[in-house]
């Protein structure tokens, strides 16, 4: 397994299912609060830390929205996209796909633009100073209104250049796709691209929802598409991929120990599956940490953590001559190692 640990640490990599309000660790959290003068009900980073320990979905949304609460000023939104980017150098991304989550913020007087500009500069400074490449990717609170989902659309138009797709996340249960079926359709009229959270606390119907409603190029998670036969064969054949998260799905109970992961299942189907972290301040892991454990409990070989790999490429929302240059990036590691 050591010889593993170091290739996975080698392994160029892309993460295309990274909630930035999701990657606030509390050291930070902590920093900007007081910076901003808000007093947290915390005593210590540690007490703070220590409520990361929560084991539904619902409980980890409360203390994620909490968190947004310290965010107000452009530079807070830079400092948390930055954090994030020496972290994704340290675990050997080359490139992020980025989720935010507007209405967090702006339901608390913060303005789009102060929120979009901070994480904005931070990911041109990620590509000039750390050389990662970035995509930005606008999510919906799902439990908020349709009318909500609609006004922050408009409201990103402004902004139309720095985002890239539009995504769907927050609680799964009661929150069918169809809810925003016609939000997405206003966006795929602006241009944008579409992802969906989709099988992870709910059904199959979910991901049939997230494909056939909201025409979605990805599904974040997935984990619940193989108890359909049917969605399964429609997965592979159109090669649409899933974002799953296995720390994530973990600590939120979507399964009860790593080594009944869907994972290696998904990828001995033939499904396009990749590895992420998803909140990984929250769920005690950043990407290297998500392959590390699932390689250890489903006892991945090397040529299946590749795959992962490679499909995290081939997954990503990257410009046809960009994937490419990673790719040859991946196989000039994987050729080195081997020889």
């Amino acid at each position: 397994m050591e010889n593993l640990v170091t290739y996975i640490e080698g392994l160029p990599k892309a993460e295309l299912h990274l909630h930035i309000e999701g990657s606030f660790e509390p050291e930070l959290m902590f920093r900007i609060a007081e910076r901003n003068n808000i007093h947290l009900k915390y005593e210590s980073v540690e007490s703070l830390r220590a409520a990361y320990n929560f084991t539904n979905l619902q409980d980890f949304l409360d203390l994620y929205y909490a968190g947004t609460s310290v965010l107000i000023y452009e530079q807070d939104f830079y400092d948390l996209t930055w954090a994030y980017l020496v972290q994704a150098k340290a675990n050997n991304i080359v490139h992020t796909e980025i989720m935010f989550d507007p209405q967090a913020h702006t339901a608390r007087g913060v303005s789009f633009e102060t929120v979009i500009s901070g994480i904005n500069r931070a990911l041109k400074d990620g590509e000039e100073k750390l050389g990662i490449s970035s995509v930005l990717i606008m999510s919906f609170l799902r439990h908020l209104s349709e009318e909500e989902a609609f006004n922050t659309l408009e409201e990103s138009i402004s902004f139309r250049t720095m985002i890239t797709a539009v995504g769907l996340d927050s609680s799964e249960q009661g929150n069918p796709p169809e809810k925003f079926e016609r939000v997405f359709a206003k966006a795929i009229e602006y241009g944008f691209l579409t992802v969906a959270h989709a099988g992870e606390e709910g059904p199959p119907e979910n991901i049939w929802g997230a494909l056939d409603l909201l025409h979605v190029s990805r599904i974040d998670h997935g984990n619940s598409s193989l108890s359909d036969d049917d969605l399964i064969a429609t997965l592979v054949e159109s090669q649409i991929p899933l974002t799953v998260c296995p720390l994530s799905n973990l600590r939120l109970k979507v399964v009860t120990n790593l080594s009944e992961h869907p994972v290696k299942i998904m990828l001995d189907k033939g499904l396009r599956v990749t590895l992420n972290s998803d909140d990984p301040a929250y769920f005690g892991g950043y990407l290297n940490d998500n392959y590390i454990a699932i390689a250890e409990a489903l006892f991945l070989t090397k040529a299946e953590v590749f795959q992962l790999a490679m499909n995290s490429f081939l997954a990503s929302f990257l410009p046809e001559s960009t994937r490419q240059t990673y790719i040859n990036l991946l196989n000039d590691f994987q050729y080195s190692e081997s020889h």
